[in-house]
């Protein structure tokens, strides 16, 4: 698509306008580091434009900091003191990291992801944000913890002009099939295979 052309135009009885500017869900999957990165990346766009904001976080442990979550914050309290942007809010919805849970039961993790994913829905429901940020979603769909036809029906159904990302790996066919926009980052070369750990900067 040079210069954003679309290659064909459907049939559907909207605008140019009302086409261009439908809300997405978008979904970034793949083996490859990076869609977090591409997720936050957009919501920096959003940000810009004057968007409401809201990243969840859903297995990522509490602890773990991450160089977009003190940005972000700080792009929040920008908003807050000059108007400028729009409002930001950084939830961690899950417990302990999808490959290393090593507190409390899969049973307490299952249930802190379906809260978690309760709570987006609400504020979908509200109209609460511009864009949301589901961070590692797939996996808790992927685990069973959260029923993926459930979540469909929510992004289907959802009102207004709310876009949504869901990054990680094993997107769920079904969220394939709704999702406007898939990304799939597929691993070229990677410092890991050299022997290299992640670093400052560049993982976090």
């Amino acid at each position: 698509m040079p210069q954003g052309q679309p290659s064909s135009v459907p049939v559907d009885g909207l605008t140019t306008r009302q086409r261009r500017n439908r809300p997405l869900v978008v979904v970034h999957t793949g083996e490859m580091k990076g869609k977090s990165t591409a997720a936050f990346g957009l919501a920096l766009r959003g940000w810009n434009q004057g968007w409401s904001i809201g990243v969840f976080q859903f297995v990522k442990s509490a602890k773990w900091k991450v160089g977009e979550e003190t940005a972000f914050r700080a792009l929040g309290r920008l908003h807050e003191q000059t108007g400028e942007g729009g409002p930001v809010e950084w939830h961690k919805m899950g417990e302990g990291w999808s490959w290393a849970r090593k507190q409390g039961t899969e049973a307490d993790h299952a249930a802190a992801a379906l809260e978690g994913w309760r709570e987006v829905a609400r504020r979908m429901a509200e109209q609460r944000h511009g864009l949301y940020v589901l961070d590692e979603f797939t996996y808790p769909m992927h685990w069973g913890w959260v029923d993926v036809e459930e979540v469909v029906a929510a992004l289907r159904e959802r009102p207004g002009h709310q876009h949504v990302v869901i990054t990680g790996r094993y997107a769920p066919p079904a969220l394939l099939d709704a999702a406007d926009l898939v990304v799939e980052m597929t691993k070229v070369k990677h410092p890991m295979d050299a022997g290299q750990k992640g670093q400052k900067g560049i993982e976090w």
